[in-house]
């Protein structure tokens, strides 16, 4: 062997150890991370656990034409000449995470929930009506609870011209999608460039560019680190940062899936200084926040559920600046 190949040996040794010396990872080897995480082909992963819904994974926005109308003749802006839909009761709200617009304001029954841009959130007004509100049947204020991840206090209602009265969300009118015919679908964002998915907060979803790790405002909690898919990140115990140790292994892994490595350029909200890589003891890699090694919970079932807060008093979610939360998830 040359002494050039051997040089370059050591370049790329040392490269990993200084990658992997800040956080006092004790791992040896890596290998590529689809190995490293059944979980990013398992069934709570691709939806069938009901991460999101039971239904099935969400499916992403649809192009529509060119015109960005969601139909070839709504010049109305309406997006479909589609008959009205009864107006149902939303019951319990969700957040699903949606491919392209990260978590978005469902129904009970998995469907999109919107807001339009003609309309007003202080104060709240409501100006679809008509053939609008046939395709785009709006949300009855009655019947309604916040989910997880939504502040009960974003929910309120307006009174509309007719004398119903109508779901808001962060002061927004919210509305259903005549085309969207599935839970998942968000057929309705972007059409006429006036109606776009409703986040958590009212805002409109897919605001802000798609991350790797970015942060939540759980109700309970305050703002916590969440994953790509907008999971909740929780830090163990028994793990250990400095000396690096991992207690979470084997049957274990099936309840908590260490959490996917992050692109530092994909960041939200997290500093980039407390985001690093560390290696697992079988040589798989894992996200790292504040140099603890992060975890997704299985039990989760859609953004900002915060069922592992406490689990056995070992497992925590974490803030933004990189600090275990201890608030229970109940009190």
């Amino acid at each position: 062997m040359s002494n050039r190949h051997h040089a370059g040996v050591a370049a790329v040794a040392a490269s990993v150890m200084a990658l992997t010396a800040a956080c006092g990872s004790t791992g040896r080897g890596a290998s590529s991370y689809d190995a490293a995480e059944p979980a990013a082909r398992s069934k709570a992963d691709s939806g069938a656990h009901g991460y999101g819904s039971a239904s099935g994974p969400a499916s992403g926005p649809a192009s529509g034409p060119a015109s960005g109308s969601g139909s070839g003749s709504d010049s109305d802006g309406y997006g479909s000449d589609a008959p009205a839909r009864p107006a149902t009761p939303a019951g319990t709200l969700a957040l699903r995470a949606v491919a392209g617009l990260g978590p978005v304001v469902t129904d009970d029954k998995g469907m999109t929930l919107y807001r339009f841009d003609k309309d007003t959130a202080k104060p709240s007004g409501a100006t679809c009506a008509g053939a609008c509100a046939a395709v785009w049947p709006p949300v009855p204020a009655a019947d309604v609870t916040a989910a997880p991840g939504i502040a009960p206090g974003a929910l309120g209602q307006v009174v509309r011209a007719d004398g119903t009265k109508q779901l808001t969300v962060g002061g927004w009118p919210a509305y259903r999608y005549s085309k969207d015919t599935g839970p998942g679908q968000a057929r309705g964002h972007g059409v006429g460039g006036t109606w776009n998915a409703l986040a958590s907060d009212g805002k409109k979803a897919g605001a802000a560019p798609p991350a790797d790790v970015s942060v939540l405002d759980q109700p309970r909690l305050g703002e916590i680190v969440v994953d790509g898919k907008a999971r909740t990140l929780y830090r163990f115990n028994k793990d250990s940062a400095w000396p690096m140790r991992f207690g979470c292994v084997g049957a274990c892994l099936d309840t908590w899936k260490p959490a996917r490595p992050a692109d530092k350029a994909k960041l939200s909200g997290v500093a980039a200084k407390l985001i690093s890589t560390v290696t697992r003891p079988d040589g798989t890699r894992q996200l790292a926040v504040g140099c603890w090694p992060v975890y997704w919970f299985t039990g989760d079932r859609q953004p900002g559920d915060i069922k592992g807060q406490g689990k056995g008093g070992l497992w925590f979610a974490v803030s933004k600046d990189g600090k275990k939360i201890t608030t229970p998830a109940a009190g």
